[in-house]
């Protein structure tokens, strides 16, 4: 048998039916399976615990962890700004928070995304500086003054981090050392400059990693901004808390890299100035508050091994599968959404789905309680990167039905 990750604490103790906000996973899957299932609730909790911890730090949604529109509209008012990617991430954005709480990244940018960030008066962080140049060409064309931030390609990583974006060449932001002569370039045009965005990676479980990398980048923030002789407006953070997926992961302790944050803003040249700080995050915020419920269709044995066939898998869940950016497969926590906290069988069993490829598989060599076809299988953690991260039109299986739980 292969290890799982650790369900999360709103599930893990719970005996029998899996219940959903209040409801069972049964009730959830009646109108149909397969289901994402999103409780805001468990994402109040989050934000309650990063208020806490980290006041003072402006709390930014990164969308693209999960952008559906209903679930959107529920979190959008828990937080202080929104993080976009794109021009249709912009759209939505709009929709549930004014434009100057909203900043746009990611590089490729086209010009009718940008001249649509400008006319509306959200941020853009600028990831080249040809980019900085056509937003400036078509502020001038339009007559618009933009909101630019600079995206800097920092000269550290965040070790440790599932995603590295800093200490390396980088399709994403600009190399530090470049910084400070395009920022005097934005203020001398007449640009609005927001500051600075610095992120050097993401789904980091190591709290005295991510201290270490605030620490630098506040640092470096400081240095850019003497170096440019300008202070910055906003410094975002970027984000970096990581969920536990897999075996052996522990939940990232948010208390002490508050504390350290704190201690560290204190008295610097930043705060000073009058600086704001924000901290963008995705998957700490939603993850744990998904949970995708499948449908077993099939029970099956070949050459000694058991098959668990569902009517989901990669097409609506490509992280828990694997094929999402994880270099070894392993387990994401499942179970059978009946029969939690009842004991696994002794024969492992492997969880997959109704696609036409071996990469199609939710767990491998598991340890389930007894299954039969009827039965519903819950795949935790798929708040974020789930169906919009997955492709759902392969081998045109229906789309799973997202549901958010409403109090």
């Amino acid at each position: 048998m292969k290890p799982m990750g650790p369900i999360p604490p709103e599930f893990a103790d719970q005996t029998g039916a899996l219940m959903i906000a209040g409801r069972s996973a049964a009730d959830w899957a009646e109108a149909g399976t397969p289901v994402f299932v999103y409780d805001p609730g468990i994402v109040a909790a989050r934000v309650a615990r990063f208020r806490a911890a980290l006041p003072g730090i402006d709390l930014h949604y990164a969308i693209k962890a999960n952008p559906l529109a209903a679930w959107l509209a529920m979190v959008a008012p828990m937080v202080d700004g929104l993080d976009v990617a794109s021009g249709g991430e912009l759209s939505k954005a709009l929709v549930e928070k004014p434009a100057g709480a909203i900043s746009f990244a990611g590089p490729g940018k086209r010009d009718a995304e940008l001249e649509a960030a400008i006319a509306a008066g959200a941020t853009i962080n600028l990831e080249s500086e040809g980019e900085a140049g056509r937003a400036l060409a078509i502020a001038d064309r339009t007559g618009v003054v933009p909101r630019l931030a600079v995206r800097v390609n920092p000269d550290v990583e965040l070790k440790g981090s599932g995603m590295k974006m800093g200490g390396r060449a980088s399709p994403f932001g600009i190399d530090a050392e470049r910084v400070p002569t395009l920022v005097r370039h934005l203020v001398a045009s007449g640009a609005d400059w927001r500051g600075f965005h610095i992120y050097a990676g993401s789904q980091a479980l190591d709290a005295e990693a991510i201290v270490a990398t605030q620490d630098a980048t506040l640092a470096l923030a400081g240095r850019l901004a003497g170096a440019a002789g300008a202070m910055p407006p906003v410094v975002n953070l970027g984000g970096g808390f990581g969920v536990p997926y897999f075996a052996n992961d522990r939940a990232v302790d948010v208390e002490r890299i508050g504390a350290a944050l704190s201690e560290a803003i204190a008295g610097s040249a930043l705060q000073a100035a009058g600086t704001r700080f924000a901290i963008e995050l995705g998957r700490w915020l939603v993850a744990e508050a998904g949970v995708y419920l499948t449908r077993v269709v099939d029970v099956k044995d070949s050459r000694g091994e058991r098959f668990i066939v569902c009517d989901g898998g990669l097409n609506h869940q490509l992280a828990a599968s694997g094929n999402f950016g994880t270099v070894v497969r392993r387990n994401y926590p499942i179970a059978v959404a009946g029969r939690m906290g009842e004991a696994a069988e002794t024969t492992p069993v492997s969880v997959v789905g109704p696609l036409c490829t071996p990469l199609d598989r939710l767990g491998d060599q598991d340890a389930l309680p007894p299954v039969e076809a009827g039965d519903l299988i819950a795949v935790f953690l798929a708040g974020a990167y789930g169906a919009s991260a997955s492709p759902g039109g392969f081998l045109g299986h229906p789309a799973a039905r997202e549901v958010v739980a409403r109090g």
